[in-house]
């Protein structure tokens, strides 16, 4: 008799974490590597929401929490759907998680049935198929190109939907691609599922506050209220608030599904941890001036990376909307030899080569379901995005 469950052979590591670590063990070994594969700002938590998590500290705010969150974070996390979302969320719809993860995986345990279909625009953030998985569902991907910016265009929408679908799970602005959806864009995609009433959707907005240009941020509840029913409007205080350690992700959505996802969650970690709750009250409730600060540095970035990358021989690098990720092809590499001698005959071989050859870790873009591409995370200083991009240059240069 098998000692490890079934379900574990239906589920892969994740690559994002496994790209950091490779790095981190080279770099351990005396290689000097540059990882741009973690998904995480590289500023620090603002002040006054460290001093608001010792404040919480000195005040006993050190005992068990409800499940789904206290009082004062679910109230500020309303306040906060209403004044940036126009999304009207009682408290009792809303429930607080360990990190977005854990809000994404409790409503998938709650709901999915063997059989049940989700449908997931690719490229996708590495673990919502593996979720899927590991709770018995099913994923239907849609490809998207890079002619279409990465996003989900309304007839592959229509075409994926089927009497089996139970969600489509929407992120924008996008993990790994950055592509964000104008108003327009949205309503094309919430026309279609208005004809499909049995179709729930469950919207990551982890990246709502990093936009860029005049780009103005919708989620579809906000676009299409008829719609909020069967939706469950993800967020977190990791990306905006460089809380990532924190571990705070959070949700509103109708009080039937949020009842589920508490039930789970109560057998499972019960509320996340007080410290990280207070301070999350802060970040939401405090002074915002600084996401624009550092909006402003994240342009930058971004703008640096397009830049280069676009003169890398092979590469083709548009540029994103959103979020601190791009998505370049590759295309033009394969086939090529490395100074290896090896044939890059895909994302994963270039990826690979371009960390044996020149040091620098990136995730190659099969693991978000579409390549030939990689992700680069531009969450990172000026200095050591250019050295990065410098050695891609060169090692596109070497191919042959």
């Amino acid at each position: 008799m098998a000692f490890l469950a079934d379900a574990l052979s239906r589920v892969k590591p994740s690559a994002t974490i496994a790209a950091t670590q490779k790095a981190r063990e080279l770099k351990a070994q005396g290689r000097d590597i540059i990882g741009l594969g973690a998904g995480e700002p590289d500023f620090d938590t603002p002040d006054n929401i460290k001093a608001a998590a010792v404040e919480a500290i000195e005040r006993g705010e050190t005992k068990y929490t409800p499940v789904a969150g206290i009082p004062e974070l679910r109230q500020a996390i309303s306040a906060k759907f209403k004044r940036e979302n126009g999304l009207d969320y009682d408290p009792s719809q809303i429930i607080v998680g360990t990190g977005g993860k854990q809000i994404l995986f409790n409503a998938f345990m709650a709901t999915l049935n063997p059989g049940d279909e989700v449908v997931i625009p690719a490229p996708f953030w590495v673990s919502y198929p593996e979720m899927v998985a590991l709770c018995g569902g099913s994923v239907v991907e849609v490809p998207t190109t890079l002619e279409n910016s990465f996003k989900v265009q309304a007839d592959d929408l229509e075409q994926a939907i089927t009497a089996k679908t139970k969600w489509l799970v929407f992120n924008s602005p996008s993990n790994p691609s950055g592509a964000a959806y104008s108003e327009d864009e949205l309503r094309a995609l919430t026309d279609v599922l208005k004809r499909h009433e049995h179709v729930w959707i469950l919207t990551d907005d982890m990246y709502e506050h990093l936009t860029y240009d005049d780009f103005v941020f919708k989620t579809p509840a906000q676009i299409e209220p008829s719609l909020k029913e069967r939706t469950l409007t993800m967020n977190g205080v990791s990306k905006a608030y460089a809380m990532t350690g924190w571990r705070i992700g959070y949700a509103g959505g109708p009080q039937k599904l949020i009842k589920a996802m508490d039930t789970i969650q109560g057998q499972q970690t019960s509320g996340a941890a007080s410290i990280s709750q207070w301070a999350a009250v802060e970040a939401l409730n405090g002074p915002q001036d600084f996401i624009a600060r550092n909006k402003a540095i994240f342009k930058g970035r971004r703008d640096l990376v397009v830049s280069m990358l676009n003169q890398a021989s092979g590469i083709t690098c548009p540029v994103p909307e959103g979020a601190f990720y791009v998505y370049p092809s590759c295309a033009g590499t394969i086939g090529k030899t490395a100074p290896s001698g090896k044939v890059i005959e895909t994302d994963a071989d270039f990826v690979a080569e371009l960390l044996e050859s020149e040091g620098v870790a990136v995730v190659q873009g099969s693991a978000f379901g579409l390549g030939p591409n990689f992700r680069i995370s531009y969450a990172t200083s000026d200095a050591i995005l250019e050295e990065a991009c410098s050695r891609i240059q060169r090692f596109c240069a070497a191919l042959r």
